[in-house]
């Protein structure tokens, strides 16, 4: 039934500042009115100086996020905002939901529940506090948001959070080379913005139907000055200034060679590529003798595939240490969600290969004869060190 509005945003009031808030959103519009936001957002952060509400607001153009002290700064913040002309809101604590419709007639429709997991709920259950970015958020209602889809995005951004330094600050530029859909694009924005970063993230995309599509996307989600795409090859988009860092997922084949061709030449800080098939060494392989004495590594078909999916990763990883940076392969996502679950993650740090790194390099390629597609591409890039 419909209840007086007054009485139930002085309801949602109490239950924004409750210590229990999870998260709540703020969207729509009364019949006749306009806020002078078209989204709101609020949850609780623990920062450095201690607890936070934080507050994040969208023009439709432009993102803005501030962290207010709980007590009277919060309250002020609260009140502002309900004070909007809002048609929606949705708001989580620990123990309990609240949906509030504002009527035509300027009533409130509200439905109240019980939290989906009650607070005492013993770890290890999927929860959403266990996620980087909660399962709940609304981005997911843009992206996607089933169980398969919400582990790979976590997994992708605990790759992420372990690549940056804690103390990262300030800005950041991002590059997204191959970037298809582009759910894990504004999944890395949205988790990124969330730790205080000044982000700037570019998405690129040789279709213009998914350049199109992604850049609808982002004005939805009220990112478009932060967040847009261009469509272009890997090789030859025009991207600038250079990024911060260069994200490259799943980009088939020799297109990780390009992305990370790209990113060494960019001297990106920091490299993220999850490669998919690897058909270019594996055909060098078909074409030449096995070196003894590895000939039952590559006898079988489905073997030298195999092979050829660890050689091509091992010689990438081995090139970014030559042109200065460390690097390592490791496995993001469960291979029960998808076999391409092999992760490059490179960090430069400068200085000169050692001796000891380039022979091991230059070994490994002349035994097997094989020339990686990234040697190729950065034959003129200069010197290894």
């Amino acid at each position: 039934m419909p209840e007086p509005l007054d009485a139930a945003l002085t309801e949602v009031r109490a239950l924004l500042l409750d210590p229990t808030l999870t998260r709540a959103v703020a969207a729509g519009r009364r019949r006749g009115q306009r806020p002078s936001v078209v989204r709101a957002e609020l949850r609780p952060v623990v920062l450095k100086a201690g607890p936070r509400l934080q507050v994040s607001t969208s023009d439709g153009s432009r993102p803005y996020t501030r962290n207010v002290t709980p007590g009277s700064e919060a309250g002020a913040a609260v009140d502002a905002l309900l004070a909007e002309p809002f048609g929606n809101w949705h708001v989580e604590t620990a123990e309990a939901t609240l949906q509030l419709r504002v009527t035509k007639s300027g009533e409130a429709q509200v439905h109240r529940a019980a939290a989906s997991r009650p607070a005492t709920e013993p770890a290890g259950h999927d929860r959403a506090k266990d996620y980087l970015l909660d399962p709940g958020d609304p981005i997911f209602a843009e992206i996607g948001g089933s169980a398969a889809k919400r582990r790979q995005v976590d997994a992708f951004l605990r790759a992420l959070a372990a690549t940056l330094p804690d103390d990262l600050g300030g800005s950041l530029r991002v590059v997204d080379l191959g970037c298809g859909n582009a759910y894990l694009t504004f999944a890395a924005y949205r988790y990124l913005a969330q730790r205080g970063l000044d982000v700037e993230l570019i998405g690129v995309d040789v279709r213009e139907d998914q350049r199109r599509r992604n850049s609808e996307l982002a004005a939805r989600l009220g990112w478009a000055s932060r967040v847009s795409f261009v469509a272009g090859t890997i090789a030859d988009a025009v991207v600038e200034p250079a990024p911060d860092l260069v994200l490259a997922l799943h980009a088939c084949d020799t297109a990780t060679d390009e992305a990370l061709a790209r990113a060494v030449r960019w001297q990106a800080r920091w490299v993220l590529a999850a490669p998919c098939c690897h058909h270019d060494i594996a055909a060098q392989l078909r074409a030449r003798p096995t070196p003894a004495p590895y000939d039952l590594l590559t006898r079988q078909g489905i073997l030298r595939e195999r092979f050829a999916d660890v050689l091509t990763d091992a010689l990438r990883a081995g090139l970014l240490r030559l042109r200065g940076y460390r690097a390592e392969v490791v496995e993001f996502v469960d291979s029960r969600h998808t076999p391409r679950n092999l992760l490059i993650r490179a960090r430069r740090a400068g200085g000169r290969p050692s001796d000891e790194q380039r022979d091991e390099y230059r070994e490994l390629v002349d035994q097997w004869q094989v020339t990686p597609r990234l040697e190729t591409l950065l034959a003129g890039a200069g010197p290894t060190g």
